[in-house]
């Protein structure tokens, strides 16, 4: 039975599996067959749509839980095309076990280039140079690891170099300007 809370979370995993994890041996006819062999086809294809369209909803708002919740309600409100209550209850715990792996997957999918795996620094002292023989100025050293974004790819490019006292000032000031823009941002 399509209520109950069991058969509707599996139909949940196997649609965001194929949805969200690029799972393409899961289709419709096999999600039916597993879970719901009882269901008319015509029937099934209703629930497939509703339930792709509530797993869209949560996934495209990025859900948390208060807002999920309110979401629910609203879909248990609903007099036509409602969910039940052992729906929403399937729900809830789909989400709250799902959300964080679903983010992860529209985010590296989203994202075509490369990315910046690791950052490593230390700062040195710089003793001599070819036409100087005594500076002793601090410079810092940057190592910045950029690979794709793919899972399981251990391909990295290094990038390595130098900053002296005053580039590392300029770049530590615009990371305050971009952080005091983030922060603006994230207040409106």
């Amino acid at each position: 039975m399509a209520d109950d809370a069991k058969t509707f979370a599996a139909l949940f995993n196997g649609l965001t599996k194929r949805l969200y994890f690029d799972e393409k041996d899961i289709t419709d006819e096999f999600l039916k067959n597993e879970i719901f062999p009882q269901l008319s086809d015509e029937d099934f294809a209703a629930l497939v749509t509703k339930c792709s369209s509530l797993i869209k909803s949560l996934v495209s708002a990025d859900m948390d839980y208060n807002q999920c919740e309110a979401f629910l309600t609203s879909q248990l409100k609903k007099p036509e095309g409602a969910i039940t209550e052992n729906q929403a209850n399937a729900i809830r715990k789909f989400w709250k076990n799902q959300k964080n792996k679903i983010h992860e997957a529209v985010i590296n999918k989203s994202s075509w280039g490369h990315s910046l795996k690791h950052v490593s620094w230390r700062i040195d002292i710089k003793s001599q140079a070819r036409h100087i023989e005594d500076i002793n100025t601090p410079t810092a050293i940057m190592e910045l690891k950029i690979g794709p974004n793919a899972t399981g790819s251990q391909e990295s490019d290094v990038v390595r170099f130098e900053m002296d006292e005053n580039r590392l000032s300029e770049v530590l000031k615009t990371m305050q300007d971009i952080e005091l823009e983030v922060n603006r941002y994230c207040e409106h």
